[in-house]
């Protein structure tokens, strides 16, 4: 058995259409489908990989050392390649 998730989108007609490339040709196969609408509320920060307290630990760490972006150099000239 081999389990596969998928994050699909239906189009404007209201239907989800699935292909799923099995390798295996001429094969007859059992499927079990669990069909749940993803939501906004479910995309923590440790949902997308993010450790716990990532945020909480590091928002502020360069207040007292803020970066500062300097002027930019001009570009040099250099002549047309021809």
């Amino acid at each position: 058995m081999q389990s596969i998730k998928l994050h699909s989108h239906t189009g404007a007609d209201g239907m989800l259409k699935l292909e799923v490339p099995m390798g295996l040709a001429n094969t007859d196969f059992e499927i079990v489908l669990i069909v749940q609408p993803v939501t906004k509320a479910e995309s923590s920060p440790e949902d997308l990989g993010w450790p716990t307290g990532f945020f909480e630990q590091t928002y502020g760490i360069l207040a007292d050392d803020p970066i500062e972006q300097v002027a930019q150099l001009e570009y040099e000239e250099r002549e047309e390649i021809l």
